[in-house]
């Protein structure tokens, strides 16, 4: 039994004689006549009559019909579901961020993503850099919103946006009360910056901006948490514009009025990604920041 033969099958029982259903699809009698012979002898039991003015089924010809539109239905479906996915409009994507898309460009692109692929499923998992890192090795995140200062070896990336950068302070804090800050008014200032034993990128990064000899002091926290810190009075923190749009009790957030105040970020992806999602996603995010000038 071939696909062929069921398609035969619904023709003719759609025709009503052999003939109309040969020139159907393009065929000799002969051909439909010879196959639907032979499916019958493979099922044991006649699916039509045949009678002077054409053929008609029998009862086990109907429930056999049933069975078969539903086969070709489900390989119809199939057949649609492998041409979505193989373009890239149907599956799941993978992505990790660094910091929560709450606002700002990172929030505008993705949710422009999602209303261009309603029947693409966005996971999203957030973590340090570091663990971003990790995920996209092993294959558990298909591409990661990072910033730009992160260094992955073996690791594709295309800057994406640039966000301003921000001074989050205690409430009661003496710089509190000025509208925006300079790297001068904080380099004297406690910064509290994420960092690990084996990654101390953002400490080096804001080290290039704030200067070498100002006094970070590294907790290996999540940003919430520094900002925590930040509200009983340990220090204060750098930020980025999405993240100063979080209300955190005990804390205000300050623009840094500097030239060089900016963190970029970009979009990392392994290489051998074979997945067509995300080659649409890294194409989407890349043409949609250049249509906004977000860089």
């Amino acid at each position: 039994m071939e696909i062929v033969d069921l398609r035969y099958l619904v023709t003719c029982a759609e025709a009503g004689t052999l003939t109309l259903a040969a020139a159907n699809l393009c065929v000799e009698t002969s051909t439909i006549s010879r196959r639907i012979s032979s499916l019958e002898d493979e099922l044991g039991l006649s699916l039509f009559e045949r009678n002077p003015t054409g053929i008609r089924l029998t009862h086990g010809g109907r429930a056999v019909l049933r069975h078969a539109r539903h086969i070709l239905l489900e390989l119809d479906a199939m057949k649609r579901a492998g041409y979505e996915y193989a373009r890239g409009k149907t599956g799941e994507l993978r992505l990790g961020v660094r910091y929560p898309p709450i606002a700002g460009a990172a929030r505008d692109l993705l949710a422009g993503w999602c209303k261009s692929n309603p029947d693409v499923a966005l996971t999203v998992a957030e973590g340090n850099q570091r663990e971003l890192a990790l995920a996209l090795k092993e294959h558990r995140l298909d591409a990661a919103l990072v910033t730009g200062h992160a260094i992955w070896p073996h690791i594709s990336a295309v800057p994406i946006f640039r966000e301003r950068m921000f001074a989050a302070l205690p409430m009661e804090h003496a710089l509190a009360g000025r509208s925006s800050l300079d790297w001068q008014s904080l380099c004297l200032e406690v910064i509290l910056v994420q960092g690990w034993e084996d990654n101390q990128s953002q400490r080096e990064f804001y080290t290039t901006l704030v200067g070498s000899g100002s006094h970070f002091q590294v907790h290996a926290v999540s940003k919430e948490t520094i900002f925590a810190l930040v509200s009983i009075g340990a220090g204060i923190a750098l930020a980025t514009e999405s993240q100063s749009a979080t209300i955190i009790p005990g804390v205000v957030f300050k623009p840094i009025d500097e030239p060089n105040a900016w963190v970029d970020f970009g979009l990392a992806w392994l290489p051998e990604a074979e997945d067509p999602i995300v080659g649409r996603f890294v194409a989407f995010m890349r043409d949609e920041s250049r249509a906004r000038n977000l860089l």
